[in-house]
């Protein structure tokens, strides 16, 4: 991982799994229905973002006063989740964000990498101009957030970038394939970051992309995208072994 403060994961991330202390969300207002789909939504960001890593057990007080909910939404936002395949409820034990296998990491990215090189495909058949400006203008932002180092802008950036060509395939199956599969993976997506020479290499590609969409160029945008995530893998696969190595040590 690079020495470069810039790049090293924000400290009050690790607390938040650490110390069960955090800062309360908002107190949502509606049945408890709507309170479990929003402290869903809430978790499933938090565990996208790498605040509850993998394995990492979920503590039931601390996430009812972080997310501003009761045990019974909480408890249903979990099963949300594990539909989803990013918890995994155990009897008497509780909920934990899931540690994916190697097997499960490379078939995720097969799979997200089949889906969003389609939605390459499409999107440069139906995206009309303005959503190929949109995703122009947010290359642009995302150039910005590289040259300054600033990590969270590139995340959001990217994650965008990303979902905009998945929309602009103007497929909502495709997309609802795309969008189920993308959260078990999401966090893993952005690993290759921590390495600058490796996170320059990304960010050439997503300029590629854009260059690629703007020319309506199919082939050439599925090729960069499925040469995009399978490094996004590789880097992937890298960060759970050297983590394992580490635990063992």
């Amino acid at each position: 991982m690079s020495s470069d403060p810039s790049l090293m994961p924000d400290p009050a991330a690790a607390a938040a799994v650490a110390d069960p202390a955090p800062q309360p969300a908002a107190r949502v207002a509606g049945n408890g229905r709507t309170l479990a789909g929003t402290a869903a939504g809430q978790l499933r960001e938090r565990i996208i973002q790498g605040e509850f890593p993998p394995g990492s057990r979920l503590n039931e007080r601390a996430l009812c006063d972080l997310l501003g909910v009761s045990r019974t939404p909480l408890r249903e936002a979990f099963r949300l989740l594990a539909a989803e395949g990013l918890v995994r409820i155990e009897p008497n034990r509780g909920a934990q964000v899931v540690a994916l296998s190697e097997a499960n990491i490379r078939e995720a990215f097969e799979v997200i990498g089949g889906l969003e090189a389609m939605s390459c495909r499409l999107a440069c058949e139906r995206a009309t101009d303005t959503e190929i400006a949109e995703i122009r203008a947010l290359t642009y932002e995302m150039m910005a957030s590289h040259a300054r180092h600033d990590l969270p802008t590139y995340f959001r950036t990217n994650r965008e970038i990303h979902e905009r060509i998945s929309l602009a395939a103007h497929n909502s199956l495709l997309k609802d394939l795309y969008d189920a599969q993308n959260a078990r993976i999401q966090n893993l997506r952005f690993v290759s970051n921590e390495n600058r020479q490796k996170w320059d290499l990304a960010m050439r590609e997503h300029i590629e992309m854009a260059e690629a969409l703007e020319a309506r160029d199919a082939d050439r945008l599925a090729a960069i995208m499925r040469q995009h995530l399978q490094r996004k893998c590789e880097a992937a696969l890298k960060s759970r072994s050297e983590t394992i190595d580490t635990q063992h040590m």
